[in-house]
C-alpha cells in the first residue's frame, strides 16, 4: 500500500511516500504553496520522520538521521553514504566526492540525482566547482532555490 504525508516547509511542500510502512522517497515541491494545515495527521511509522525534519527546519545542526532500505546500484550506495557523512554546512564539490570514491563527477552527479530522499541523504551538500550545480534533477528553475535555502539555512557561505 502506498501512502503519502505532507509537511509545510519554508520552501514549498515535503511529501514522504512510503510503501507498506518504509519510507520510499521524498518528494520537494518548490512550487506548491505550503499546506494551511500545518499539523496534518501523520502516520505512526512516518510521524517520527516528520519530527525529525521539523527539527532540522528549525536547526540544521540537527541533522536528519533515519534508516533507509537500499534502493540503488552498489555505486550509488556509496555515494548515498559518503553525501551523509557531510556535516551540515560542509559541501564537497562533485569532483571531490569523485576522487575520494575512486569515480567521475558525472557519476556522482547521476548518483546525486537517482537520489530518492533529498534532505535525508543530503545531495544538496554536492556542489559544482564554480557554482551550486543541480538538485533534484534540475539545473535551473525553482529546485535551486531550494539548494540555495538548504545551503543558506546550514551556514554555507
Amino acid at each position: 500500500m502506498t501512502e503519502c504525508e505532507v509537511l509545510s516547509a519554508p520552501f514549498g511542500r515535503i511529501e514522504l511516500w512510503q510503501e507498506n510502512g518504509r519510507l520510499s522517497r521524498v518528494a520537494l515541491h518548490p512550487d506548491a504553496p505550503p499546506s494551511l494545515d500545518s499539523e496534518i495527521a501523520l502516520s505512526p511509522e512516518m510521524d517520527p520522520l516528520a519530527c525529525r525534519i521539523k527539527r532540522y527546519l528549525e536547526d540544521p545542526q540537527k541533522g536528519i538521521q533515519w534508516t533507509l532500505s537500499p534502493a540503488g546500484t552498489a555505486f550509488q550506495e556509496r555515494v548515498w553514504r559518503a553525501m551523509k557523512a557531510i556535516p551540515p554546512g560542509e559541501v564537497r564539490t562533485y569532483g571531490e566526492l569523485a576522487r575520494a570514491l575512486d569515480s567521475g563527477p558525472r557519476a556522482v552527479a547521476s548518483a546525486c540525482r537517482a537520489n530518492p530522499w533529498p534532505l535525508i541523504i543530503p545531495c544538496h551538500r554536492i556542489v559544482a566547482a564554480n557554482d551550486e550545480g543541480g538538485y533534484c534533477g534540475h539545473t535551473q528553475g525553482p529546485y535551486l532555490a531550494i539548494k540555495r535555502w538548504l545551503l543558506a539555512h546550514e551556514g554555507w557561505r
